[in-house]
């Protein structure tokens, strides 16, 4: 958050979904504990709004998929009920625009797979229908570009594993469409004109669910690990917005799928963790380097405990915050530090 400090929120124990949350403050080296949500979720997704406030958005939890979203306020400390997702769902994306609105993407939902997508306005504290994906996706990427459009790529689709891609474009319009009031909801009688269009880009030379991707200085994306029919990936892509395409990177060291991708200050982007295996217990401590003016990944240290499913967040000065997940001893409550500048992990 602005302050510098990190917010945790709900996931998943021995004991069921989590309602409560957690602040990492830097300074002290402390978790402390923070108000807590008025719903019980996880595969939720958190973004830090222009405004300060953190965006939780859908889930599952203890009754099921979720369509509620939650505001945190890091002035009071509490979580506050904002409106309503029109569909419910959990494992999509969360990107927020150059204007100040989320787009909220895809994911899973009581239907299935979603090709959904919707908008958050921060000033009204509502979502609104946005175009349609043109293809459902879930456990994809979802990265902004420098020309404020949004890359969508891979994930699961109806019929498998996708190596589509796509972009949204919030400047287009299209005419649609409004649905009856619902609470939470704005809504017109008739039809509206919305932002927004989907249109096709590149497609990723591998298939891939569960990826993850970070944007490059030089305005690139790299996409890399995830899963595949053939197994956990080691495989990486880059896409060049200018000519719409992906292109083989260099590979990771080891295959991961549930691991976490931070870019860092100088631009490499770090990559921790994960799993090496479908049947998640090939539980990874290895961490590695990717350094865009090479083009190649590097290792960088090893996590005193390996572990899947966890956060990292970039605390600033080379520093990221690795928190929580799992590995074969359980759920972690434990948390550790990776310091850049030594370049040892």
């Amino acid at each position: 958050m602005r302050s510098g400090q990190v917010l945790i929120a709900g996931g998943s124990n021995s004991g069921g979904v989590l309602g409560s949350a957690e602040l990492y403050d830097p300074t002290t080296g402390r978790f402390t504990a923070t108000g807590s949500l008025n719903v019980a979720r996880q595969a939720a997704t958190a973004t830090r709004l222009s405004n300060g406030k953190v965006l939780i958005v859908g889930g599952y939890g203890t009754d099921g998929i979720l369509a509620s979203a939650e505001l945190y306020d890091p002035a009071t400390g509490l979580f506050t009920v904002t409106g309503d997702l029109w569909t419910e769902r959990d494992s999509h994306t969360a990107t927020l625009l150059a204007n100040g609105a989320v787009l909220i993407a895809g994911g899973d939902g009581n239907s299935g797979v979603l090709a959904s997508a919707e908008l958050y306005d921060p000033s009204t504290g509502r979502f609104t229908a946005t175009a349609s994906l043109l293809a459902a996706r879930s456990f994809h990427t979802a990265t902004r570009l420098r020309n404020g459009s949004v890359l969508l790529a891979g994930g699961g689709g109806r019929d498998g594993m996708l190596a589509s891609a796509e972009l949204y474009d919030p400047a287009s319009r299209r005419v649609a469409p409004s649905h009856a009031a619902a609470p939470g909801h704005a809504s017109e009688l008739g039809h509206a004109s919305e932002p927004g269009r989907f249109i096709a880009t590149g497609t990723l030379n591998t298939a891939r669910q569960g990826a993850r991707a970070a944007l490059l200085g030089n305005g690139r994306v790299l996409i890399a690990g995830g899963d595949a029919t053939s197994g956990v990936l080691a495989s990486a892509e880059l896409y060049d917005p200018a000519a719409g395409r992906f292109t083989a990177a260099d590979s990771l060291h080891a295959a991961r799928d549930s691991f976490t991708a931070t870019r860092l200050p100088d631009g490499a982007v770090l990559f921790v963790g994960g799993n090496d295996s479908f049947s998640g217990t090939g539980f990874i401590a290895s961490a590695e380097l990717y350094d865009p003016a090479s083009g190649r990944f590097s290792r960088a240290g090893t996590l005193a405990t390996g572990r899947a499913l966890h956060t990292a967040t970039a605390l600033g000065r080379g520093t990221v915050l690795i928190a929580g997940g799992h590995n074969d001893r359980g759920y972690l409550a434990g948390s550790e530090l990776y310091r850049h500048a030594d370049r040892g992990g």
